[in-house]
């Protein structure tokens, strides 16, 4: 047993390439797991004190400002990423000092409009999404995460490039610290939703400096005490394709947005907030399911890029088969657990009145174990530079789900949401995953020596 497990091993484990990625995800995951746990605990407290109507409104104001936010922000730390790592692998650095100069600005101009969006929006926000009166302060200042994330993305693009993953578990894990504190703090004083959105603001205050701060750091390691100072005539013959990519990421994002990153936005809208906390207490628990593979896409994306630039289609194509296999080890146990013991979680976690999350979480694991197995499958397309593909299928998708919205969610409630949610992850995966197979085979066919 012990010879079949080492070299089990040594099948998965057997490039430096998966190492490194591994070894990378490793203080993500430690991070994730040591933030999930925190999370999990402070969402016991807020469900407690919110009830299911409260807990339905906080996830419809962190939507509304994370939609928002989204809509003007270009995906940035995939442009970073993108292009930091391509002009590095070349020695191009001034290039490279550039593009986060240029990210960071086109970063911070994105949140202040977004702030004013929200500001301008509170409002409607009242009408459409709150089952309470007299909101709109509760709206704008959750929005003011956005400014808090001034710098956020460009940061964490950095921080990726350079693998600095393990500053970036640090941070993580500080913050979580600061928002459970918090929330323990309302809890026990008697507070209410303003003392909840204030400890929220009070973690992701912490985060945002100290990955602004980590980034600036390997900045000036990596580009000298001047990097600032890069002119942004360095990227004249690249800015083209520097445009071209960031606004096809951002309509991706605002395809998504629509179609799945505004889940409470809908469920709120249509169901109210009281059906919205059972939905958000459902996908909630998703994240036992996600925890060790989300850090994964982001550990993978730097690497499947040097592997392109480098044109080393054999490593590409062993990272994603080792990728899909090692996601499917976790994820499939831990989908068939929470369908057999959901509801005696569902009452540890959120308590009794949450019972009605039952039937949601179960379709939403169908979907999201499409999502954790080739969990690779936006970043592999964005590596070998088809930023528009996606956004084509997912636009596609977007109105087969917005559509069926419209036609399903009132008569089949939180589970009509969830089975539309995860049809679309079905689709539209399965069409990346295609594409970026018939990419891989034909370059593989075009060099066989490294087939």
């Amino acid at each position: 047993m012990f010879a079949r497990l080492r070299a089990l091993y040594h099948r998965v484990f057997e490039t430096e390439i998966l190492r490194r990625i591994v070894r990378n995800s490793s203080y993500l995951v430690s991070a994730t797991v040591f933030a999930a746990a925190l999370g999990m605990l402070q969402n016991v407290f807020q469900f407690r004190v919110l009830g299911p109507a409260g807990v339905g409104l906080l996830g419809a104001l962190a939507t509304l400002t994370n939609v928002l936010n989204r809509l003007t922000a270009f995906r940035i730390d995939e442009l970073v990423v993108r292009y930091v790592r391509l002009y590095q692998e070349r020695g191009e650095t001034e290039k490279a000092a550039a593009v986060f100069k240029l990210a960071a600005l086109l970063e911070s101009l994105g949140a202040l409009a977004a702030f004013a969006l929200i500001v301008a929006l509170a409002p409607l926000g009242v009408r459409l999404f709150s089952d309470q009166p007299g909101t709109e302060g509760w709206f704008i200042l959750y929005g003011a995460l956005v400014l808090i994330n001034l710098f956020f993305d460009s940061s964490d693009g950095v921080l990726q490039v350079f693998d600095r993953f393990n500053a970036k578990a640090v941070i993580d894990g500080i913050q979580s610290v600061i928002r459970l504190g918090g929330t323990l703090i309302v809890f026990f004083t008697g507070g209410g939703l303003f003392e909840i959105i204030l400890a929220e603001l009070a973690g992701r205050l912490a985060r945002a400096l100290g990955m602004l701060f980590m980034a600036l750091q390997t900045a000036h390691r990596q580009w000298g005490p001047g990097w600032w100072r890069t002119p942004f005539s360095a990227l004249a013959e690249d800015r083209r394709s520097l445009l071209t990519f960031a606004f096809s990421a951002n309509l991706s994002a605002t395809v998504s947005l629509v179609a799945k990153d505004s889940e409470d936005l809908w469920v709120n809208a249509f169901l109210g907030n009281t059906v919205g906390g059972f939905y958000n207490a459902a996908r909630n628990l998703i994240g036992f399911l996600q925890i060790p593979i989300s850090p994964l896409a982001s550990t993978t994306y730097p690497e499947l890029s040097r592997s392109v630039a480098q044109k080393d289609w054999h490593s590409v194509r062993h990272v994603l088969r080792r990728g899909s296999f090692m996601a499917g080890l976790y994820s499939l146990p831990i989908t068939l657990l929470l369908i057999l013991f959901g509801r005696p979680v569902i009452t540890l976690y959120a308590g009794e009145d949450f019972l009605p999350a039952y039937e949601p979480l179960v379709i939403l694991l169908i979907g999201y174990l499409f999502v954790n197995v080739f969990y690779w499958n936006r970043v592999a397309l964005l590596a070998f530079n088809r930023p528009v593909y996606p956004t084509l299928v997912n636009f596609v998708a977007m109105l087969f789900k917005v559509g069926g919205i419209f036609l399903l969610a009132e008569r089949y409630g939180a589970a009509g949401f969830a089975a539309l949610l995860s049809g679309y992850y079905i689709f539209t995966i399965s069409a990346a995953v295609l594409r970026t197979r018939a990419d891989l085979r034909r370059r593989l066919a075009a060099t066989p020596s490294l087939a």
